[in-house]
């Protein structure tokens, strides 16, 4: 040991002599010096290494980069910009409109601190610009709850179709368009797309905002005018026009806070949140109770859940404040007051109105329809996916099938009108059937005849027509009649008052084809289809 310790130090020692005694390698030094002054990547000597004598050239004609972390997230995110200004009358504007409205850059940027850590992290890590990091102040305000009219959600404003191209789920349960996580991995994701398609920051965005498609007809129609192909050179909506714009004029803002008499909220240059697997269905409430945070602030940091109950089984982890994450864990370990949830999914079996649902499921109609957003004059159709009370009985977690594909469909419940219209010459049950596109079973059935049989001239036969819209207002409004007129051989019909639904008749018994079905009067009016 004591052989290798002193061949080592020789080994040491020579290495240091020749150090010493070996001219400095002046390219390198050249390369270095310029690396410094332009803030490029840093360039290493190739040649062994000398000491540099106080006074000399090489003492004196380089500077010292700091190495100390930024101060806080406004110093990180300007160390990263590298996205090439834009100077125009538009960004004067737009800073003067953020620059009188303290107010809402103070909402704004307090709102942001949540998430703008890990965005910037993120762009750091793929080597994109950080002025990335302020597009959610132009997309949304930085609202992960954010709807626009045209159905784009959340803070990086998805619609519904590209955030299925970016693998972002949309179903019963959740809606990763709101995710912090998924939704940023799909922004940046896509803006990465869009800048290796056009080679430009500025029409990476312009095509955020308006469509790669729309991007390039603009540029091919400039090159066969033979005009120029920048942002500012393309004919766009006003929008778009003012979207790179708007963006700058934060970045502008975020550079120099003082120019524009801005005070930017500290945000600390640390993680907000942290990600926490879930083991076990879990009531929203009773997550934010274990975690010790305010129930909306829970919901700020995990705005993709849209129920009252998360689900184990979706794999999706819920985020927490980073000191509450650990507290969780200690409370849900220790948690002994009964089950974690107290909502689970059922699976409708068959077609059914939402009374007969609200029965099955054991909770009040009005109940049922809030919870799971069931619009008037619906039935629920088979395989639809309900969010119902948990009993004590139901010991197992929804499963994955259903977490992962849960879905609520509806078809209309068509409302009827008992109706008697004269029969024709050589009418017949088939006939009058086809003639209102009616079953010849049900004719026959309503009526207490034989599939085949046929009518004498001028027999009132019923039928159960749909209520069309105009006069469905009248339903309960103490219009006492509506007249339906026959295509050929019958006179004219008068109907009873009272609406039947379909799936009432086919609860009804066949007792006398030639008295009204009765239901309650003075319903709420049908509505259109929604």
């Amino acid at each position: 040991m004591k052989r290798l310790l002193a061949a080592a130090m020789v080994a040491a020692s020579l290495f240091l002599a020749g150090c010493a005694s070996t001219p400095p390698d002046s390219k390198a030094i050249q390369a270095a010096a310029t690396a410094s002054s332009s803030s490029a990547a840093p360039v290493y000597p190739t040649g062994r290494l000398t000491p540099l004598v106080p006074g000399s050239q090489e003492w004196t004609g380089h500077s010292v980069v700091t190495l100390a972390p930024p101060v806080d997230m406004w110093d990180r995110i300007r160390r990263g910009f590298k996205m090439p200004d834009l100077d125009s009358d538009l960004v004067r504007d737009r800073e003067q409109w953020y620059a009188t409205r303290p107010d809402y850059i103070q909402r704004m940027t307090e709102r942001s601190s949540k998430y703008i850590f890990h965005i910037v992290e993120e762009l750091e890590r793929r080597g994109m610009p950080t002025e990335l990091a302020l597009l959610p102040y132009i997309e949304s305000a930085f609202n992960p709850q954010a709807v626009s009219s045209a159905r784009a959600t959340g803070m990086w404003q998805f619609m519904p179709a590209t955030g299925t191209d970016y693998d972002l789920k949309q179903n019963l349960f959740r809606d990763d368009r709101r995710d912090v996580v998924a939704s940023t991995r799909a922004a940046l994701d896509y803006l990465q797309r869009l800048y290796t398609m056009f080679g430009d920051w500025q029409l990476a965005l312009a095509a955020y905002n308006w469509g790669e498609g729309n991007v390039g007809r603009a540029i091919a129609r400039n090159q066969k005018a033979g005009l120029p192909t920048g942002y500012a050179d393309l004919k766009m909506p006003d929008e778009t026009r003012y979207y790179v714009p708007k963006l700058q004029a934060v970045k502008n803002i975020v550079a120099n806070p003082q120019q524009f008499g801005v005070d930017l909220p500290f945000i600390a240059n640390h993680p907000y949140f942290q990600t926490v697997e879930l083991t076990r269905d879990l009531d929203v409430e009773l997550a934010a109770k274990l975690a010790d945070v305010r129930i909306e602030d829970f919901r700020a940091l995990n705005p993709a859940a849209h129920k009252p109950v998360l689900l184990a089984a979706s794999g999706t982890p819920i985020l927490l404040p980073w000191d509450n994450a650990a507290v969780f864990k200690r409370n849900f370990e220790a948690y002994n007051q009964g089950q974690y949830a107290s909502w689970t999914a059922w699976t409708v079996p068959s077609t059914m109105t939402v009374a007969d649902a609200a029965q099955r499921a054991g909770m009040n109609e009005a109940d049922l329809r809030a919870m799971n957003n069931i619009p008037p004059r619906m039935l629920i159709k088979s395989g639809s996916t309900l969010i119902v009370p948990r009993t004590a009985r139901v010991k197992e977690d929804v499963a994955a099938v259903v977490a992962e594909t849960g879905h609520l469909s509806f078809e209309p419940e068509i409302v009827t009108r008992r109706t008697v219209v004269k029969a024709g010459r050589n009418d017949s049950v088939t006939s009058i059937a086809n003639r209102y596109k009616l079953s010849p079973a049900r004719v026959a059935q309503w009526n207490d005849v034989a599939a085949g049989h046929r009518f004498k001239r001028g027999f009132q036969v019923v039928v159960y027509l749909p209520v069309r819209a105009a006069a469905a207002e009248n339903v309960g409004s103490g219009a006492k009649h509506a007249v339906v007129t026959s295509k050929r051989g019958g006179g004219v019909a008068r109907a009873a008052v009272a609406p039947v639904s379909t799936r009432a008749i086919a609860r009804s018994t066949t007792a006398s084809s030639k008295k009204a079905v009765t239901s309650p009067r003075g319903g709420s009016p049908s509505k259109k289809k929604r």
